[in-house]
């Protein structure tokens, strides 16, 4: 009888810290989201989810030298050219149209 009572026992540790385990998960992430939400943490740290769209990406980065690079932003389809630098940053071109994403279905022409 007293080894029945501690495996019990036993498992009524192990069901009680898989609780408080998954009761810490859960106020991290609901602390995470105020944190982005109030704007003291960027909202980088939260993934893309379902229903929102990336609008922003970094296509390409060329380095020039030590301390200048050629950087191509894609934002909503169209693509800008910057050369960013130490001391300063240039904007080179703008209103690139980007090509069409492979990924997305091709359109027949009639």
């Amino acid at each position: 009888m007293a080894a029945e009572s501690l495996t019990l026992e036993t498992y009524l540790r192990f069901v009680l810290a898989l609780a408080a385990v998954l009761a810490l998960i859960i106020f991290a992430g609901w602390l995470l989201k105020r944190l982005v939400a109030s704007g003291a943490l960027p909202s980088s740290l939260l993934s893309v989810g379902p229903g929102r769209s990336q609008r922003l990406a970094i296509v390409e980065v060329k380095p020039l030298d030590v301390r200048r690079r050629l950087v191509l932003v894609r934002r909503d389809g169209v693509e800008h050219l910057l050369l960013l630098g130490v001391t300063a940053d240039l904007v080179i071109e703008t209103g690139i149209a980007a090509p069409p994403d492979p990924a997305s279905p091709k359109e027949l022409a009639p």
